[in-house]
């Protein structure tokens, strides 16, 4: 019993390392390709090669042969590429921000106040900040009009068009803020807007009152000023019509009429004046 379970164990234990034996033969078979076909004949063909690795022929008799890894300096992308790109150099402006391996190129960065001036950071450029744009030149000029940034070293962009009420106008900051001036009814308004109609009112009313009080004034001063005039004016005496001799007889007549008229006029009062002697005489 003890001898037929040793060779059992002894063969479980030698089957195990021939499994491993065979699949570490086929793991470094397959070491260079990563997907593959059977080909005409006993030959297989590569479809991808594994990351880092870049394909030397397409069929072969073994799997092997049909990819290679890229030599230390370069770097590879694609499974189906047959040659491997040089790493790139961070020089001048430029500083390494990580370093090249078999399946990334390096990667640039540039000096504190410059920026990438492509996607690749093949170069560096002036930052542009906020209300300016790159150039063609590598530099920078500020926004034209009607245009702004609000970020660091991107295009301009032209201001909003579609606006019905511009509440504030836009600059080479900032784009312009636009307002509807359509009313909601349903909003209540505030306690200024309130009170706004309420001001107003009270201001017609007193502008009123002063034109009143103003006109009243005005009357009254003019009809003491006319009362005045009529006190000083002085009193207008008639004189005296004497009309010149005339030859005419109706005249004379006249005249002659109106002297002994006079006449017997002067002698009734003399008779008076004598008689009311008399007569203080008798009585005394």
């Amino acid at each position: 019993m003890r001898a037929d379970s040793m060779g059992w164990i002894l063969w479980a234990i030698g089957a195990s390392v021939l499994i491993q034996g065979c699949m570490c033969s086929a793991l470094q078979t397959n070491s260079g390709c990563m997907k593959w076909t059977e080909g005409p004949g006993d030959d297989v063909c590569c479809e991808a090669c594994n990351p880092g690795h870049r394909l030397i022929t397409e069929c072969g008799p073994k799997l092997k042969g049909l990819c290679t890894p890229c030599e230390a300096g370069k770097y590879i992308l694609k499974p189906t590429d047959r040659k491997c790109q040089r790493c790139s150099q961070c020089v001048g402006a430029q500083v390494m921000v990580k370093e090249c391996t078999a399946t990334t190129d390096t990667q640039c960065g540039c000096k504190e106040g410059l920026t990438c001036g492509d996607a690749k950071c093949s170069f560096c450029v002036k930052k542009c900040d906020k209300g300016q744009e790159p150039t063609e030149k590598r530099s920078c000029r500020p926004c034209p009009e009607g245009t702004f940034n609000d970020q660091i070293h991107q295009r301009c962009k032209p201001w909003s068009t579609e606006c019905q009420h511009i509440v504030t106008k836009g600059d080479a900051l900032t784009d312009i803020t636009c307002g509807n001036i359509s009313v909601d009814s349903s909003k209540k308004p505030g306690p200024a807007e309130q009170e706004w109609p309420l001001s107003v009112v009270a201001t017609v009313v007193l502008s009123v009152f002063s034109i009143i009080v103003i006109l009243f004034i005005t009357i009254l001063a003019k009809k003491n000023s006319n009362k005045k005039k009529e006190d000083v004016k002085k009193p207008i005496t008639s004189t005296p019509i004497i009309t010149t001799p005339t030859d005419d007889p109706r005249t004379l007549i006249a005249v002659e009429c109106s002297f002994h008229e006079a006449q017997q006029e002067q002698g009734s009062r003399s008779e008076l004046l004598g008689s009311s002697g008399s007569s203080d005489q008798f009585i005394a």
